[in-house]
């Protein structure tokens, strides 16, 4: 594993700190799973969307649904 210095301001450097604290996690390990679920790559070297093919469920309720279904996809393949 590379070790890696970046600065942060203080506000999101104490929101990382708070979430390890809460997780009970170090801080380089929120930051790592920040990174991964913004910068994550399929084998392939594309980024999976979630949302990819969301109009072909064939349910009625897709449109009024919407931000339902994204946030469940996103929290998701953020957990990933």
């Amino acid at each position: 594993m590379k070790r890696t210095t970046i600065s942060l301001p203080d506000d999101l450097a104490a929101s990382v700190e708070r979430e390890a604290r809460r997780r009970r996690i170090s801080a380089s390990e929120v930051v790592r799973e920040a990174l991964l679920a913004r910068l994550a790559a399929t084998e392939g070297g594309r980024r999976r969307l979630p949302f990819v093919a969301l109009g072909r469920s064939e349910h009625r309720t897709t449109a009024r649904d919407m931000e339902d279904l994204l946030r469940d996809e996103w929290d998701e393949a953020r957990l990933r």
